[in-house]
């Protein structure tokens, strides 16, 4: 146990930055991060203890630089680190989970689901496969081709969001 005031140990920190740079890598994978946002990321990296060329390279970049540098520093940031971009389906299902978190917590309203391409996520559990399908392609969709009044399709989608959310982790990610 650490004592008041003291110092974390520089591998624990830099365990939680690879920690939270992998989990950015996810995000990052399924556009749930702007390249904008990537160079206060990578500072906040450096300020947990992860120090690479790439991700000081990364951390002075403006937010207004070229987002295909950005995206280039990035991912050369995470190569360096030793931290392997996910596979963009296994990214897409961690994504779902988190949406779906979100949805229980009330920070995004159900109709909110309708404006990405989350319908076309592939699911592997049943979990996620009852998520899904309740998730329509787009707003106009919710009222013409669901079959169920909003709150049922609210209440439907809730329970299953929280199916999913206490469902077993899906494999290493984010």
């Amino acid at each position: 146990m650490r004592t008041a005031g003291a110092t974390p140990e520089p591998e624990s920190s830099t365990r939680s930055g690879l920690t939270s740079l992998g989990e950015v890598a996810c995000r990052y994978r399924v556009d749930e991060i702007r390249p904008e946002d990537l160079p206060m990321i990578a500072a906040e990296a450096l300020a947990a203890g992860l120090d690479t060329p790439t991700l000081c390279e990364l951390a002075g970049l403006p937010r207004n630089a070229d987002a295909r540098d950005i995206r280039d520093a990035f991912e050369q940031a995470l190569s360096d680190a030793g931290i392997e971009l996910p596979d963009p389906g296994l990214a897409r299902r961690h994504g779902l989970r988190r949406l779906a978190a979100r949805l229980i917590r009330g920070d995004i309203a159900p109709a909110d689901l309708a404006t990405d391409d989350w319908w076309e996520t592939e699911p592997e559990t049943v979990e996620e496969r009852s998520f899904v399908s309740l998730i329509p392609p787009c707003g106009c969709c919710i009222e013409y081709s669901l079959g169920l009044d909003q709150r049922t399709w609210a209440a439907e989608l809730r329970i299953a969001a929280l199916a999913l959310t206490s469902s077993p982790a899906i494999g290493p990610g984010c």
